[in-house]
């Protein structure tokens, strides 16, 4: 009995269709080897966009519903016509085109934040995280086509090795990469096939050492 109140309680929680997200592991460095890819990662919030017959829905990683939150990307998401789940990294940008935390936060711009897809969970029907990575981001990047400027933009492997990747982000300030294994499917939950590194100088490391946010 007290197994089932507690599903019960779960299922209260999280809408239905929601997945939990993959958690990467923290590193100090980033892999190596031609297995793995990497991506920038932006100093934002998670996010969880779901489309489904024309309408939207935007889920924070605990499962909030911020659908009212960030209009221009509930406009774009409906524009893309297909049943799908995507996860994605919540920004606003400043006058050079980066993220900015704190814009973000204070929640001034919303109608101008921008949702960086970097995985697909689901597209018309089909439970896609059992694919691996590589595939997974081939069907993103068609779905998304390419929309450039827009309320979802795509998020792509930078072409670089770890380290040179790494080293890039932090000359450009921003918060740090996320690393993935090319064959690894979705995870829910912390996972070692995506490893962060962050970018020590950055504002996101800052805010988590004082304690800030």
């Amino acid at each position: 009995m007290w197994r089932t109140r507690g599903a019960q309680v779960r299922s209260k929680l999280a809408p239905p269709g929601f997945i939990h997200p993959s958690r990467p592991t923290l590193s100090k460095a980033p892999p190596t080897g031609e297995l793995w890819v990497h991506e920038v990662k932006h100093d934002g919030y998670r996010l969880q966009v779901h489309v489904r017959a024309g309408r939207v829905r935007l889920y924070t990683m605990n499962a909030a519903d911020w659908t009212e939150r960030y209009p221009r990307i509930v406009e774009e998401a409906a524009r893309l016509n297909r049943d799908a789940v995507l996860d994605c990294e919540v920004i606003c940008t400043d006058e050079n085109g980066r993220a900015d935390f704190d814009r973000l936060h204070s929640r001034c711009f919303e109608h101008e934040a921008v949702a960086c897809a970097f995985d697909l969970l689901r597209l018309d029907g089909v439970d896609m995280r059992r694919l691996p990575l590589s595939e997974r981001k081939a069907a993103l990047q068609k779905l998304l086509g390419r929309r450039k400027g827009g309320g979802i933009q795509l998020v792509a492997h930078c072409g670089l090795d770890g380290e040179e990747a790494f080293a890039a982000a932090c000359e450009l300030g921003l918060e740090g990469i996320v690393s993935k294994r090319l064959t690894a499917p979705y995870k829910s939950g912390p996972c070692k096939s995506w490893i962060k590194v962050r970018n020590p100088k950055s504002s996101a490391y800052m805010r988590i050492n004082d304690g800030t946010f």
